[in-house]
This record gives C-alpha cells, sequence and structure tokens, in this order.
C-alpha cells in the first residue's frame, strides 16, 4: 500500500505537521527525506531496511559515500543531500550559540561540540575561542589521532588563542569508543595547556569529551 494510502494520522509529513518532528520514529523521519520508496517498499518500509542494515541511524549518517551509496535507494545525490542537511544543521547549532553567553548556553556548547566532533572516525582535539564575555569567536579543530600529551601542543594552542584575540575558551575533544569519561593522560593534557595559556592571560574555562550521550564536562566534575 502506498503511503498516500495511509490513514492522513500516520503519514510520516502529515505526523510532523501535526505534532512536531519530535514525535516521528527514526525511519518516519528519514522516509521524509528519502521521500519515495522503491519496487515493492514504500518510503517508510525502505527507511526501515536501510536503518536494519547500517545498525542505526547515526551509523547510516556517518556513512561514507561507497558505504552509502551502494544500497538499495540510495546514491550520490542521496548522499550530497544528506550532507548538506548535516552541514545545516551544524551552521544552525554555531548561530545560536553565538548569540548568547556560552557560560549562559551550557546545553547549547554541548550540543554544538557534539556536533562538531561525534561523527569522527579517529580522536579529534578542538578549542571554542571566546571574548571577554564568553561569545563564541570561533572554533578550531588543532589535532587530529590519538590525542595524548605528546600529540597536542600548548605553542599551538596559545598560538591560535593570540591570533583570535581570545580571551578564554573551551577545550574539547571526542572518544569515537563513545565513552566519554576523561583519561588520566586526558587530565595532564588539561593542566599543560590551562598552565601555558595562563602565561597569556587566556582562561581555560572547561574541558568536554564528547562521546555517546551527554558530553562530559571536567569543570562540572572538579576535575579542573
Amino acid at each position: 500500500m502506498s503511503i498516500r494510502d495511509w490513514p492522513a494520522a500516520e503519514r510520516p509529513r502529515e505526523k510532523l505537521l501535526e505534532q512536531g518532528a519530535a514525535s516521528l520514529s527514526d525511519a518516519e523521519l528519514l522516509a521524509i527525506f528519502l521521500r519515495t520508496g522503491v519496487c515493492g517498499k514504500s518510503a517508510v518500509d525502505l527507511a526501515r531496511h536501510l536503518l536494519r542494515q547500517f545498525g542505526s541511524l547515526r551509523s547510516l549518517l556517518e556513512a561514507g559515500p561507497r558505504d552509502f551509496s551502494r544500497e538499495l535507494g540510495l546514491g550520490p545525490a542521496k548522499f550530497a543531500q544528506l550532507q548538506a542537511v548535516l552541514e545545516m544543521a551544524r551552521r544552525h547549532l554555531a548561530e545560536r550559540l553565538r548569540r548568547d553567553s556560552a557560560l549562559e548556553s551550557p546545553q547549547a556548547v554541548r550540543d554544538y561540540l557534539k556536533a562538531m566532533l561525534r561523527h569522527e572516525a579517529h580522536e579529534v582535539f578542538g578549542c571554542l575561542f571566546l571574548d571577554t564575555k564568553h561569545r563564541v569567536l570561533a572554533f578550531e579543530a588543532l589535532f587530529r589521532g590519538t590525542i595524548d600529551n605528546a600529540s597536542v601542543y600548548p605553542r599551538q594552542v596559545v598560538k591560535r588563542a593570540l591570533a583570535h584575540n581570545a580571551a578564554a575558551l573551551i577545550l574539547c575533544h571526542n572518544h569515537p569508543s563513545g565513552v566519554a569519561e576523561p583519561s588520566h593522560a586526558d587530565r595532564l593534557l588539561t593542566e599543560r595547556l590551562k598552565t601555558a595559556l595562563e602565561l597569556v592571560d587566556v582562561r581555560v574555562l572547561d574541558h568536554f569529551v564528547i562521546g555517546d550521550g551527554d558530553p562530559f564536562s571536567m569543570m562540572e566534575h572538579g576535575m579542573m
């Protein structure tokens, strides 16, 4: 049966308009993105099939172009559309964050950093640079690979902070394993960076570890 023949309350598009996007399942949201199904499958059936193939919505969203495009109903055009949607979401979060002080919008900071780093397959270390009123100046991913004391250079962090004329910053890095808990090396690194940045009057406000679930704040857990 075509989705057009379903009761209006069960059609994903009508349901979204009536009840809001949060009321839809992963398959229903994906079906709206797909717009049409394939022979023998409605858009919702196809969406459910793709979620089973990839294992989760996140795995589908993070798939590379080759893995994405080999699946039924997908292809380079759909991959390009999806990347555009994801980038718009990241830019929306960035604009939302720039409107207010980062300290007055802690959840916005979490949402933005998670959107920037959670999809990375390898560890990425970045900084959110802030002005004297703790408004966002810029975000930069500074180091990639295995993050430890040896691979993150305080001199480079200081250099970028001065380039942005930052008064404060928030450190962040992701754990691809999904476990958002800082290691002993993470805590040592934070102290090294705090010491280096204090020499140029730049405050380190927090260090977030990004994994599954809510990002871990070292400041909130008394680790700074």
